[in-house]
């Protein structure tokens, strides 16, 4: 899952993209509003973390800004404007949830598995897809085995197959759910990830469909009894 957190203090930005990196988050960080605009315009996010007071472009009129282009990304406000009337102008704007300076860290946590569940349209934790189970919390996948031990390029590309499971997902957009802007991951390189994912899903009746030409998807190879 790939997330953008738009802080201009630049040692709490380095200290919640170590946080979210160590909850095996894709993360990019930009310091300023119209950085934020910009990269928001050119690439896609399953979550923006957005601070209202940003040089250069207020948060606000970058959320004003993301919405008016139709861009249905979650976004989770985090800043010192705590006023009822900046939540209620954020909100009104397309704000998905609010959080206020200083904050709990497992709270805040918690606020952003809830948003990429309600942004994957999951009412629950965990998936289930067959006889593989993802846990959103812990981010690990499971079977009727036991435990299902991936490599971090794996159980990214798992991540982003199983939560829109049966549906064909572009290369381009496979590529950006699992890449920062200093990563390199070529389309070679997805094929080689999805090739190592058939060979671990088959015991399990799963496997990786290629569909020609646009992508991959997740999909039974035998019936649930």
């Amino acid at each position: 899952m790939h997330i953008l957190l738009a802080e201009d203090n630049r040692d709490l930005a380095d200290a919640l993209w170590k946080l979210l990196r160590s909850n095996g988050y894709v993360v990019d960080v930009v310091h300023d509003g119209a950085s934020a605009d910009a990269v928001i315009a050119a690439q896609s996010f399953d979550l923006i973390i957005l601070d209202l007071n940003l040089p250069e472009l207020d948060g606000l009129d970058v959320l004003r800004a993301m919405r008016s282009r139709q861009n249905g990304a979650p976004v989770l406000i985090l800043t010192a404007r705590g006023s009822a009337e900046e939540r209620v102008r954020g909100l009104d704007l397309g704000a998905d949830d609010y959080m206020i300076k200083p904050f709990d860290v497992g709270e805040f946590e918690a606020r952003i598995r809830v948003l990429l569940r309600r942004h994957a349209g999951l009412r629950s934790s965990t998936v289930r897809y067959g006889e593989l189970s993802f846990d959103l919390t812990s981010r690990s996948f499971s079977t009727g085995d036991g435990a299902l031990d991936l490599p971090a390029r794996e159980l990214g590309l798992l991540e982003v197959l199983m939560l829109r499971a049966g549906k064909v997902i572009t290369k381009e957009s496979i590529i950006q759910s699992m890449t920062a802007f200093d990563d390199d991951l070529s389309a070679n390189a997805i094929e080689q990830y999805v090739s190592r994912l058939r060979k671990r899903l088959n015991p399990y009746g799963l496997t990786v469909r290629t569909a020609r030409g646009i992508g991959y998807f997740l999909e039974k190879t035998v019936s649930d009894k």
